[in-house]
């Protein structure tokens, strides 16, 4: 495909724009593949890109049910850190931040990067001890993270309430300056361009309902409801739907699945610097480019495939926003909407081998998918080409759960950002 840039754009604004090209090719499937990789979101297209770009396979395939991005990839708040507590964790969100630093060039599509830093309120004595153990622990690892006052927050973070009789009282924050945001429709649609130009087919609206294995116990390839295309490898990234494939191949995968909602406000003129995000209260803020607050709330108690919530969960988040910022009480919302997370009993994500030879699962990524997008497609693509996790997912493994090494991840993820 051709190259964008602003010659590129010059070019086509003397043409009417009537000469771009589809970004990526939506052929019929083959009888067989490679490799299958079911879910065609950020994880699963990433995954293929890195295969062929990195690994010289390009007999891939990526099924999709929906359309490209439609599932939680276009359903975030587009949140980007890697201030987490454990080595597994760091390792991987880190990886993954240094990726998002060259992913727009390295893809040749604007993902709107921007790291406009992330701060994460402390409201309390318990608040601050647990930010600056991880503030400790990160620097000590390499990672950028620092202590601010209140004072120091509200520099940062001009709109913040700092007062003492403030409903929720603010003691200081842990800011990342290197964390941020990006456009989580571009990250699916790079991805997208860049995989099919190294010969992926993505295939689109093509529901996988069954996975076939041979009378070793490897898998043979997918039914779908296109009919059935085989495959030597199989990667399922399914996000809020991983147990449910996985399941197809009989293996069970220790995750529930909940809501997550989100919403934004009418457009506003620039008046938010970064991302704020308040543990204790369950709700974090950021504007976008078009000017809405985006904002999100934690995830719903029940277990459910559904895309809504309940409404409880978004009144209480604008409740604690309208306490934190109270120049938004006026504020009007435009839309609400959700995703389905996949949640493990640790909060860490899963990432490795499955009893069936031939399946590959990544999974489990909860509330913080998005900002592992690039990190975690990258090791994936790793461990489905060699066959063995990379060193920097080898902690990630379904075999935690039997030894007992979890990785305790609820305090970072305890707001689902």
């Amino acid at each position: 495909m051709r190259k964008y840039s602003v010659f590129a754009i010059a070019r086509e604004a003397l043409r009417a724009h009537k000469g771009w090209e589809a970004q990526w090719v939506s052929p019929e499937p083959r009888s067989s593949y490679d490799v299958i990789i079911i879910g065609g979101g950020g994880h699963g297209l990433g995954a293929a890109y890195y295969l062929a770009k990195e690994h010289g396979i390009t007999n891939v395939a990526v099924l999709e049910k929906g359309w490209i991005g439609g599932g939680n990839t276009g359903r975030n708040t587009t949140i980007i850190r890697s201030n987490y507590l454990y080595e597994e964790s760091m390792d991987i969100y880190e990886h993954s931040l240094k990726l998002w630093e060259g992913l727009s060039q390295d893809l040749n599509y604007n993902t709107m990067y921007s790291p406009r830093g992330v701060m994460m309120l402390s409201h309390n004595t318990h608040d601050m001890q647990s930010f600056k153990r991880h503030i400790n622990a990160n620097r000590l690892y390499g990672i950028d993270n620092e202590w601010l006052t209140p004072e120091q927050a509200k520099a940062f973070v001009p709109v913040l309430d700092i007062s003492k009789t403030a409903r929720y009282p603010i003691n200081g924050a842990a800011l990342q300056r290197r964390g941020g945001t990006a456009r989580h429709d571009a990250v699916a649609w790079g991805y997208a361009r860049a995989a099919s130009d190294r010969g992926v087919h993505i295939i689109q609206n093509c529901e996988v309902t069954g996975i076939r294995r041979g009378p070793n116990g490897e898998v043979q390839g997918v039914d779908t409801n296109r009919g059935f295309i085989g495959a030597k490898k199989i990667g399922v990234s399914a996000a809020g739907h991983s147990s449910v494939v996985m399941e197809m191949a009989g293996v069970r995968v220790p995750l529930h699945s909940n809501p997550l909602q989100a919403l934004v406000s009418e457009p506003l003129k620039p008046i938010f610097p970064c991302v704020v995000m308040s543990n204790t209260v369950h709700a974090y803020i950021s504007q976008s480019d078009k000017g809405e607050l985006v904002i999100g709330a934690g995830t719903d108690q029940y277990n459910s495939y559904s895309q809504t919530g309940g409404l409880q969960i978004i009144t209480h988040t604008l409740d604690a926003i309208c306490e934190l910022f109270p120049i938004f009480r006026r504020v009007k919302m435009m839309r609400q909407w959700g995703g389905i997370t996949d949640n493990t009993p640790d909060r860490s994500p899963i990432q490795g081998v499955t009893p069936v030879p031939g399946l590959f699962v990544n999974c489990g990524w909860g509330t913080g998918g998005f900002k592992a997008t690039p990190g975690s497609a990258h090791l994936f693509a790793h461990l489905i080409a060699r066959g063995e996790p990379h060193r920097l997912a080898a902690g990630l493994t379904l075999d935690r759960f039997r030894t007992g090494r979890l990785i305790d991840e609820a305090a970072a993820a305890a707001v689902a950002h």
